[in-house]
């Protein structure tokens, strides 16, 4: 199986007339969505907190923002991870169960999931 890239769109929770379209790729391997710093500034999104996460560089500690984001059609809050260290959109396992979304391994296409309440 290939790459999964999708069409994203971020709007700034507190300021609707920011968003912006831009290319993910899914990492069924990332906890959390991460995006560029480039693209939290021009959102104007801010650090709520910080978390400490593994790289393949090693652990670091990242500013923790959030947004609304919709992927395929379907719109949610997301948490967000900012790194100044990489230039594009990445799609964690959070944000794609949050939307009820997941990665067909036959196609390698997005695919709806079941969402669990219980």
């Amino acid at each position: 199986m290939g790459h999964v890239v999708v069409s994203v769109a971020f709007t700034n929770p507190y300021d609707l007339t920011k968003s912006a379209v831009e290319e993910g790729l899914v990492d069924t391997g990332a906890t959390r969505s991460v995006i560029p710093a480039r693209l939290a500034e021009a959102l104007g999104l801010q650090a709520i907190g910080r978390a400490r996460v593994k790289t393949a560089s090693g652990e670091e500690e990242l500013p923790l923002s959030w947004a609304f984001v919709e992927i395929a059609g379907r719109k949610d809050v997301s948490s967000l991870l900012i790194r100044d260290k990489i230039d594009r959109v990445l799609i964690g396992v959070v944000t794609l169960e949050a939307m009820g979304l997941a990665v067909d391994p036959t196609s390698g296409e997005l695919k709806e999931a079941e969402l669990l309440l219980y």
